[in-house]
């Protein structure tokens, strides 16, 4: 699966720097695995027949919902990954036209709307997280998966596997820092919240439209 390696738009770090779906890592792959094994369990959980997965990057998960079997598209504001998800696309034999380049404060209900909206590691790189979450807010059908770096310890263990210490940490093109606890507070504020998953070192919200 081709990966952006660090790729810039407009300034900004695009799609994953590495390959953490791919490592040989022991630590990396056992953090992805709880990762992933959060993330499906919610999807199972919901049972949806169509995901927007909305900050797609290269379209990893959009991939495998499809090879499952579900009707899954992505987008994501930079064209540069987008460009990559089409070739990952091509590569396994799955139309490119599920992914769009699209910011998330473009969608709009109907077209960008799904059973099951996903956003995975995007609000903390918005300058907008509250327009971001609206936006959202105004695409979702029923249910909502959000994920986002758990701080204070994110930055700790970047520190301890000696990344980013000019930084104290801090991943490129992170701007916005929440504990699993003001995570909710702010998510609380537009999504019921329906179950919350702390799979080390992310926050993890299952949500669902306020009625």
């Amino acid at each position: 699966m081709k990966i952006s390696g660090g790729l810039q738009e407009d300034g900004i770090v695009v799609g994953n720097a590495y390959d953490k779906y791919g490592s040989k890592n022991p630590v990396v792959r056992w953090l992805m695995k709880g990762f992933a094994d959060a993330l499906s369990s919610l999807v199972i959980k919901v049972k949806p027949e169509t995901i927007h997965e909305i900050g797609c990057g290269e379209g990893y998960w959009v991939l495998d919902w499809n090879q499952q079997g579900i009707k899954a598209r992505g987008s994501d504001f930079s064209e540069k990954v987008i460009g990559l998800a089409h070739e990952n696309a091509k590569n396994r034999g799955i139309s490119p036209s599920i992914f769009a380049a699209r910011s998330i404060y473009d969608i709009e209900p109907g077209r960008d709307s799904a059973d099951l909206i996903v956003c995975c590691e995007v609000l903390e790189h918005l300058e907008r997280p509250e327009a971001g979450l609206a936006a959202l807010q105004r695409v979702a059908i029923d249910y909502v998966i959000l994920s986002v770096p758990s701080e204070p310890i994110w930055c700790a263990l970047n520190l301890a596997r000696g990344k980013y210490l000019t930084s104290l940490g801090n991943t490129p093109g992170h701007i916005q820092h929440w504990s699993t606890k003001t995570f909710i507070d702010l998510v609380g504020r537009y999504f019921d919240i329906v179950e919350v998953k702390t799979p080390l070192p992310w926050t993890m919200l299952l949500c669902r439209v306020k009625h």
